[in-house]
């Protein structure tokens, strides 16, 4: 049996950013008022980057931190919920941009869930044999689907791009749990701007991101403890088995009370939030690459990875440090 080892971590966000003052410039806030909701100070906001662009640079980083070729890639996964096109997709934008002539690209679109659900694709691909080597990446341009006249969503959300390589070795397959509730999608949404019926000059579509705060809170921290104990269960580990929680960054406050439900010391949880905001489906990967480049992984560290967000969706992957 085989199972995917991440060899190699990257990530990219733009030089641009907007700290809280500026935002409250843009509408009536404070960085206090931002801060003691939040935990957000800054967000970086692409100015000449994009979705494509910050996905290169992210992935060009995860090969070289893996010391792998592109040309050993046998696919490249993008999550993201903002491409520069609808087609081609984002990832055969990357493959076209490094040269990784023997991949096969795809999207997926899972909003900040994202990068969980795309790492747990890689994974099946490498456990059936398909594949040996895969570049996973999350990146996205929230500043463009975001309402800044909005004081309720526009201070959470940034840009940028995160990345990891996933080797195949030899050993049984990590697990994983993943879930959807389309049902509540309605509390997190923005349609789409590619809608416009053929006959109509004009229409009007909510194509700006929505989001019910309260219930998006109430929703993570009652499924993110959930679906990390269904994971634990899986494994037969504990809470205290696990070194690191590498959550989505939404919110300060939620993670730290998903830490508390979980009885568990907040050290565990890494949080990069304070200079990026809301970053979807890009959050875990760059805060992934952040501990590799700090030295704080080490072998045989066992991390959980865990999204949610959107769909709505929510999932957890465990991973053992190489």
């Amino acid at each position: 049996m085989m199972r995917g080892k991440i060899c190699g971590t990257g990530s990219y966000v733009p030089e641009h950013y907007l700290d809280n003052h500026d935002i409250a410039g843009i509408v009536e806030t404070s960085d206090e008022w931002i801060r003691e909701r939040t935990g957000i100070v800054r967000r970086h906001i692409a100015d000449n980057d994009t979705t494509v662009s910050m996905a290169i640079k992210a992935g060009q980083a995860a090969l070289e931190n893996g010391q792998v070729e592109a040309q050993e890639l046998d696919m490249i996964l993008v999550s993201t919920i903002t491409p520069n096109t609808i087609i081609p997709c984002t990832a055969c934008e990357v493959q076209k941009a490094i040269g990784a002539v023997r991949a096969t690209c795809f999207d997926l679109s899972a909003a900040c869930s994202g990068f969980v659900f795309a790492y747990n694709t890689a994974q099946a691909y490498i456990a059936a044999g398909i594949c040996k080597t895969v570049l996973v990446i999350g990146s996205e341009t929230l500043s463009t689907i975001v309402d800044w006249q909005d004081r309720g969503s526009c201070i959470l959300f940034g840009d940028g791009a995160g990345a990891a390589v996933l080797r195949a070795e030899e050993g049984e397959c990590y697990p994983w749990v993943t879930h959807s509730d389309g049902a509540k999608g309605e509390v997190l949404s923005c349609e789409s701007r590619n809608q416009r019926n053929w006959q109509e000059k004009e229409q009007d579509r909510k194509t700006y991101t929505y989001m019910d705060g309260q219930a998006v809170f109430k929703f993570a921290v009652k499924r993110v403890p959930e679906v990390v104990r269904e994971l634990l269960k899986k494994t037969e580990l504990s809470v205290d088995d696990i070194d690191w929680f590498v959550l989505h960054q939404a919110n300060q406050r939620i993670i730290e009370s998903i830490a508390r439900r979980m009885k568990t010391d907040i050290s565990k949880f890494p949080m990069n939030i304070a200079e990026y905001g809301n970053t979807s489906s890009a959050s875990i990967p760059i805060l992934l690459d952040e501990l590799n480049r700090k030295g704080l992984l080490g072998p045989g560290q066992k991390i959980v990875l865990a999204g949610y967000g959107a769909g709505l969706s929510w999932g957890a992957a465990l991973l053992e440090w190489a």
